[in-house]
């Protein structure tokens, strides 16, 4: 069915139905939504108004006949769903409730709670959230291994993360253990025993998480056709939002929920499929054509959000991926201006361009919540989180905590408060608690013990007996006391980026390794937090600088409302966000795309998230040069995603590197003293 249908036609179809479809949609709109069935993909771009599609849709199936309790639409946030069923309410001027909405996890609930038997569940069964999936999986491993093993085992929290993705992607553990853990890839055997033992432990307790409120649907479905013949009937219509997120598991639920007719319509964006890392399957929206006959696909290419200089680069920038549905994003607007590529000498000074920006930018009348800045990686806002600090300019981080509040910042710093305050008992009971068999009571012990004048000097000739510690925490404790003796030398406490490093090789990379989930990303954190510390003459130095960056929150600092924040956001975080001015830093080769990097596609596909994410004005940032761990200042080269766009799409300048002269006079003051505050020499002192 063409994608243009003649308004004669549009009008006849509409005598039909209350809502006004020709007057409320565009023409490629109106075709998706009036399509009579079937499978059907429809390719939203950035802007185009899926969520009106998909409102539209099932207004228009209740107004043909179709009962609502029939219609199951799938959205990956509760949140998504609600909002489509209000609005659909609003459209009808009915109450669209009985219209079964929500996420995968929620419509998987709510089918088992009927078929639980089936599966080996009760109707009572419980749900295990994230924390109790990670507390019985610590009981899994214990049974597996019971005795203290001979090659350290990842931790319950990180087993979890790694079975999760495999339940959700299909794949093998010995792929997903090369791929997210290879330091675990040898004890594949045993990890395998460990999760059957967590299956059995769940099955025993009448209980499921999250993955299996997906898993057992699917075996629902495969195993019983007379229930999968039952549900295909009672749901004649699906509706599935973002398809280009879904994982192997949900697409095929999704397959196998149809009935006879088919009746299923994807809504995705394939140039915006992001999140392979969370196990989302890019195949799953390019193949769906492929795996359903007589598929029908639309286009929706006319986007209300950004200017047509914006969309011109965009689209070019698309342009160059081979895996992809072909289409190129219009404008309904005609004015804009080009994006602007800025090039800058260092990190330092693209977080002052910034700032300066976003002041100017303000004061002409752009208020700070409309503007974002956006990046690859969370460490690639480290500079900038520390311009605004000292700007005093508030700003909100969309992609997770301010730098210094993220855990494996605090774990790095705690050695290195420590070491500098050996009366600090907060950061000891930190670090130590990290180490194994040590908890807040046997840390607390471990403190009386080193009770003292020095601490610190106390703890490396304390013997171990005294303190009754058990064999674990013994052995912790004599791995502990070498690297924080070598943290506490005079050579590493005038070196603060060596002595990151140093905590960072002596213990917290494997311990991140085997603890956290993203560990990479994290210790790139690290590694940016290191290069900081290199700017400061010692330890001391280092950690005031650090406080004072920490406590200052920038709130009320240029005037505005305390809710008028500047957003920094990470490009996953900001999918399905818009704003008025956007910011894209780093765009380097090794920043964005990312060094590490396996598909390159998917970084372009990232970097048309971050473009398409501006209304009105796009700034295209990168440092000419930066800093690695030895001091040396290496030239960056540019972004491919930016030196394959033509260059008439772009304005680009380039800020050459302005030195102050330096100031020697004392400008006069106009602060007086309190009268409590004279100078002590004074004669009336005394």
């Amino acid at each position: 069915m063409s994608d243009r249908i003649r308004r004669a036609d549009r009008t006849e179809l509409h005598d039909r139905h209350r809502v006004d479809y020709v007057h409320d949609l565009n023409e490629q709109q109106y075709a998706a939504v009036m399509h009579p069935g079937g499978p059907m993909l429809v390719l939203a771009g950035a802007g185009t108004g899926k969520t009106r599609t998909l409102v539209y849709r099932a207004g228009r199936l209740i107004e043909d006949g179709v009962p609502p309790g029939q219609i199951l639409l799938l959205t990956f946030t509760n949140k998504a769903a609600r909002e489509m069923l209000d609005r659909v309410g609003h459209l009808l001027d009915r109450d669209a409730g009985r219209v079964h909405g929500g996420t995968f996890h929620s419509a998987g609930h709510r089918i088992l709670r009927r078929y639980a038997k089936e599966v080996g569940y009760s109707q009572r069964f419980s749900i295990l959230d994230r924390e109790d999936a990670g507390d019985l999986m610590g009981h899994a491993l214990a049974d597996v291994s019971p005795e203290v093993p001979k090659r350290r085992l990842p931790r319950p929290r990180l087993l979890v993360n790694l079975y999760s993705f495999v339940i959700n992607t299909g794949h093998e553990l010995e792929e997903v253990l090369l791929d997210r853990s290879p330091q675990f890839y040898d004890q594949a055997e045993i990890i395998a025993a460990i999760f059957k033992r967590y299956l059995e432990r769940k099955r025993n307790a009448d209980l499921m998480d999250f993955d299996d409120l997906l898993l057992n649907w699917l075996l629902l479905l495969k195993r019983y056709p007379d229930i999968r013949r039952r549900l295909a009937t009672a749901y004649s219509h699906i509706l599935v939002d973002e398809y280009q997120d879904t994982n192997r598991l949900q697409a095929d639920i999704v397959d196998a929920m149809l009935g006879g007719d088919r009746n299923v319509m994807v809504v995705g964006d394939d140039a915006q499929s992001i999140y392979a890392f969370r196990g989302a399957d890019f195949e799953n929206i390019l193949s769906f054509p492929e795996r359903h006959s007589g598929c029908t696909v639309f286009r929706l290419e006319t986007n209300y959000r950004s200017t047509p200089p914006i969309l011109a680069l965009a689209n070019a920038s698309i342009a160059h991926n081979e895996r992809q549905f072909k289409k190129e994003l219009r404008s309904i607007r005609n004015d804009g201006e080009t994006p602007t590529e800025v090039v800058v000498p260092s990190p330092e000074h693209q977080a002052s361009w910034v700032a300066d920006t976003v002041l100017e930018l303000r004061e002409e009348g752009i208020e700070l919540e409309e503007m974002a800045v956006l990046y690859r990686n969370h460490s690639h806002s480290f500079d900038l989180q520390v311009e605004l600090t000292r700007r005093n300019i508030p700003f909100e981080v969309r992609s997770g905590l301010r730098f210094f509040e993220h855990r494996h910042v605090k774990d790095v710093l705690a050695h290195l408060r420590f070491v500098d305050n050996p009366r600090d008992e907060i950061s000891f009971a930190r670090l130590m608690k990290l180490r194994p068999g040590f908890g807040p009571r046997l840390t607390a012990r471990l403190w009386q013990a080193m009770a003292g004048a020095d601490p610190l000097e106390r703890l490396l000739h304390l013997d171990p007996s005294r303190v009754d510690l058990p064999k674990t925490a013994r052995s912790s404790l004599g791995a502990a006391r070498p690297l924080l003796e070598e943290l506490a030398q005079p050579s590493i406490l005038g070196r603060p980026g060596e002595a990151v490093r140093l905590v960072v090789t002596g213990f917290y990379k494997d311990w991140a390794r085997g603890n956290l989930e993203n560990s990479g990303t994290r210790l790139e954190d690290i590694e940016q937090l290191a290069l900081f510390a290199d700017g400061f003459p010692d330890v001391a130095a280092f950690l005031s600088d650090v406080t004072l960056l920490n406590d200052l929150s920038g709130e009320d600092s240029v005037g505005g409302p305390a809710d008028e924040v500047l957003t920094l956001s990470s490009a996953h975080q900001a999918k399905g966000l818009e704003w008025r001015v956007v910011f894209i830093l780093w765009l380097a080769e090794g920043r964005f795309p990312s060094a590490r990097a396996e598909d390159m596609e998917e970084e372009r596909r990232l970097f048309y998230v971050a473009v398409t994410r501006a209304r009105d004005r796009l700034f295209l940032l990168r440092p000419e040069l930066a800093r690695d761990r030895y001091r040396v200042d290496v030239l960056l080269d540019p972004s491919r995603f930016v030196s394959e766009i033509p260059d008439d799409l772009r304005d680009r300048i380039v800020i050459a590197e302005e030195r102050d002269e330096e100031q020697d006079l004392l400008p006069a003051g106009r602060y007086q003293l309190p009268g409590f505050l004279d100078d002590p020499d004074d004669d009336e002192v005394n």
